[in-house]
Formats: C-alpha cells, sequence, structure tokens
C-alpha cells in the first residue's frame, strides 16, 4: 500500500487542484474514489478531497497547498 491515499471523486475539481499540488511536491498516491464505496462517501462525501497518511491515519483536508503538503509528508 502507498504511503499516502487521496480520497477524491471523478469530476471534483478541487481534486484535481489537490493532485496538482501532491504532483508538485512528489508526493506518490493512490487515488480512491469515494463513489466506489459507500462507507467512503458518507464519511469523505462532503470534505474531499482529503488526503490521508497511512502511517499513522493522520488526515490532511482541503484546503492545502505545497507548503502544507511538505509539512504533511515529512511527519
Amino acid at each position: 500500500m502507498a504511503e499516502f491515499v487521496l480520497y477524491h471523486t471523478e469530476g471534483c475539481h478541487l481534486c484535481h487542484l489537490a493532485e496538482a499540488v501532491l504532483n508538485e511536491a512528489g508526493v506518490a498516491f493512490t487515488p480512491v474514489d469515494i463513489c466506489d464505496d459507500e462507507a467512503l462517501a458518507e464519511r469523505y462525501g462532503v470534505r474531499i478531497p482529503v488526503l490521508y497518511r497511512t502511517a499513522d491515519g493522520a488526515e490532511l483536508g482541503w484546503p492545502f497547498g505545497l507548503d502544507d503538503v511538505m509539512v504533511f509528508k515529512g511527519v
């Protein structure tokens, strides 16, 4: 499993912005579409995009920028 997961959904413009920030920060992530899982849709439906760190379960919710991601990635 990847170190980071980006919870998103197709057609979400904020999710596309988040992906661009993650790519700029050099963060490898696994994208997970919340529409494919009822529990995820319920949990993240109004909060996406959300970056999830698998090591400790920490979450970074939108809005986040490059500096935020760099700090989150370095913890």
